[in-house]
C-alpha cells in the first residue's frame, strides 16, 4: 500500500530548539532512500520552512502556510496556491482595523515571489516576528500605507502575533467573511497567540487530500502537536499525537508517541513504517 507519512514542523518534527537534530535527519534521509514517501506540513513559509529542513531528503511536494501552498521542493516550484478573493481580503482588512490591530499580508506576485506587506508595527512580539525573519530567512518586507491597496488577487494569507484576548475579537469576525477560513494558536515558542486568515479552501486537510489524489497515496500517516494540525488529522488514516501535543491532539490521535525532544516521529517511523 502506497503511504503518505506528513509531519507537523513545530513542536513536532523540529525539536525544542526549531531544529532537526541529527538523529532525525539521518533517519529520515535513510528511510526516503529506501522508498518511503514523506514531507511535511507547516504554518511556515517557504523562507523558514525550507532552510530548516534543506538537509532532509524530502521526495513529496511540502504543505507551506498551513496548506496555502504546496511546494515541490526537488524542483523548486509551487504546485498549488489557494488566493484569498479580493472582497474577502478587504472584508479582513476591515476587521483587523476595527479592533485597532495591525497585521502581516502575504503575496504571491506574478513572478512567483512570495512578499510580506505591513502598514505598520505597533507591538514588541510583532518586531520580533518580522526582524527574526528578516535577518534568519531572508524573507522580503515592504511596508506600504495602506495594506487595502496591495491586496489583490495575489493575495494568499493574513497573520498576527499577540494576547489571545486581544486577537480573539479579529478571529469571531473573521469567522463571519465568505471565502476566508482562519487558525488560532498558541506559539509554542513565546506564549503569544497566532491569528492566521487564508483562503476557505486552503487548510492542511484539502493540502493532504491534493497529495493523496494527485500522487496516488492509498493510505496517510499525520503527525503533529498543535490545534492547526487538527485538519490534517482529518485527512488522515493513522493519526499521530507527540507526547508533548496539546490535549485536544491527543484526544484525536490513534497513538501518542515520544516527545519532539525524543526524535519521536523518527522513532515511530523506524518500528512502523
Amino acid at each position: 500500500m502506497k503511504t503518505l507519512y506528513v509531519s507537523d514542523l513545530d513542536g513536532t518534527l523540529l525539536g525544542p530548539e526549531a531544529e532537526i537534530t541529527q538523529f532525525t535527519r539521518d533517519t529520515l534521509n535513510k528511510l526516503c532512500a529506501e522508498g518511503i514517501d514523506f514531507t511535511f506540513a507547516t504554518a511556515r513559509s517557504i523562507y523558514s520552512a525550507l532552510p530548516l529542513t534543506e538537509e532532509l531528503g524530502i521526495n513529496v511536494p511540502c504543505i507551506l502556510m498551513n496548506g496555502v501552498s504546496i511546494y515541490d521542493i526537488q524542483n523548486q516550484r509551487y504546485v498549488k496556491n489557494e488566493y484569498i478573493p479580493v472582497e474577502a481580503s478587504a472584508a479582513v482588512l476591515r476587521a483587523f482595523e476595527a479592533n485597532n490591530v495591525r497585521c502581516f499580508m502575504y503575496r504571491i506576485n506574478d513572478d512567483g515571489l512570495l512578499v510580506c506587506y505591513y502598514s505598520e508595527i505597533t507591538t514588541k512580539v510583532m518586531r520580533s516576528f518580522a526582524e527574526s525573519r528578516k535577518k534568519q530567512y531572508l524573507k522580503p518586507f515592504e511596508q506600504c500605507k495602506r495594506l487595502i491597496d496591495k491586496a489583490d488577487g495575489n493575495t494568499v494569507y493574513f497573520t498576527t502575533t499577540g494576547p489571545r484576548d486581544v486577537l480573539l475579537p479579529v478571529k469571531e469576525e473573521i469567522e463571519k467573511i465568505d471565502g476566508v477560513d482562519c487558525a488560532f494558536y498558541l506559539d509554542i515558542y513565546n506564549g503569544e497567540w497566532y491569528l492566521e486568515v487564508f483562503s476557505h479552501r486552503a487548510s492542511k486537510y484539502n493540502a493532504v487530500k491534493f497529495l493523496r489524489e494527485n500522487y496516488g497515496f492509498e493510505k496517510v500517516v499525520a503527525f503533529g502537536d498543535n490545534l492547526n494540525d487538527l485538519p490534517m488529522f482529518e485527512a488522515a488514516d493513522v493519526r499521530i499525537a507527540v507526547g508533548n501535543a496539546r490535549d485536544e491532539l491527543k484526544a484525536a490521535a490513534d497513538a501518542i508517541i515520544g516527545t519532539n525532544a525524543e526524535d519521536g516521529v523518527s522513532r515511530w517511523l523506524i518500528e512502523n513504517h
